[in-house]
């Protein structure tokens, strides 16, 4: 698995088609257009894992703001789930947070079960609901990875 920044218009149009064809941002009702945006705004990086030359997944992070650490997106398209990929692309974007942040945060759509389930066994902790969030009738469940608090106060 090779990892590198997805910058390239058509690589970002072509990743953010195959996402909105896949759940859970099928079932949510986002489209390519929403996808590419999402990859496209100011303050984020979108890194991309490819093998044998094709798009196996990416994961988008915002360095900026109050949940500095925040993991917009994880994604590992459909012919190339259950390979460890997904685990790759979270751990890269850990170190990569890790380096200026003691917090990841990300948010998981609460009916997706198998995903919580796999930010739940690499030490994410719900952190709080997000009601009707992205889409009415589904809540966003906000999930945190910490190594301790932003301020570091002495006695």
């Amino acid at each position: 698995m090779k990892l590198t920044r997805l910058v390239s218009p058509g690589e970002i149009n072509a990743a953010a088609r195959l996402m909105a064809a896949a759940d859970p941002w099928r079932q949510l009702g986002l489209d390519a257009a929403s996808c590419r945006k999402m990859m496209r705004t100011p303050f984020r990086e979108t890194w991309k894992a490819s093998e044998g030359g094709n798009l196996a997944g990416l994961v988008t992070i915002t360095m900026y703001g109050t949940f500095k650490g925040y993991i917009q997106a994880l994604f590992v398209a459909e012919a190339f789930r259950g390979r460890g990929i997904g685990e790759k692309l979270l751990a890269f974007a850990e170190k990569k947070i890790l380096r200026s942040s003691p917090n990841i945060f990300l948010c998981v759509s609460s009916f997706n079960k198998r995903a919580i389930k796999f930010y739940r066994r690499l030490g994410y902790r719900k952190a709080g609901v997000l009601t009707d969030f992205l889409v009415k009738g589904h809540d966003e469940l906000l999930m945190r990875k910490t190594t301790g608090p932003v301020l570091k106060r002495t006695k």
